[in-house]
């Protein structure tokens, strides 16, 4: 009897069986690439700017204070400042009293309706060009795991990557 107690005592006490599903992943990759001529700008457009005070304005120089500030003349989508009856002249408003004008004109990017060729500088504000990748990168996986990778010339990239996964449930 003492014997059964002492085997069925064991029993309560033996921990259970184990159980997990384990799963280990392989995966190796190649990439290989080869960047294409591209060129890319940014246009900028015309501004016009006048600020004043104590004085009055008069475009065209006509002598009378119209009070107007001048312009772009938009011609071909490009503005332009001035232009026939567009200049502006500035006086001062009252003998002996401070006054101030200030004006300023940025002219922006022609408009251009041809595509820019890669390596020549077009006429914007800011131009970046790049070439075409030169040669041929190469890149193999055998079956045992290892990995040749052979980059070629500028502009051109290959990446090797090796993943190993393993996962307890």
């Amino acid at each position: 009897m003492k014997k059964s107690l002492l085997f069925l005592g064991m029993m309560f006490l033996a921990a259970p069986a184990a159980h997990a599903d384990i799963t280990h992943k392989l995966s190796s990759s190649v990439q290989l690439t080869v960047n294409a001529a591209a060129t890319q700008v940014d246009r900028i457009g015309s501004t016009y700017s006048v600020t004043g005070d104590g004085v009055v304005t008069d475009i065209g120089g006509s002598g009378t204070a119209d009070l107007k500030v001048g312009g772009l003349v938009v011609g071909s989508g490009v503005g332009t400042y001035g232009g026939t009856g567009n200049a502006v002249t500035a006086t001062q408003a009252s003998s002996g009293q401070s006054f101030s004008f200030t004006q300023s004109y940025v002219e922006g990017d022609a408009l251009i309706t041809t595509a820019p060729t890669v390596g020549v500088v077009s006429p914007f504000s800011s131009q970046t060009s790049t070439l075409a990748g030169s040669g041929t990168p190469a890149g193999t996986i055998k079956t045992d795991g290892t990995m040749t990778i052979t980059a070629a010339g500028s502009g051109t990239s290959a990446t090797g990557q090796f993943v190993s996964e393993i996962t307890v449930n």
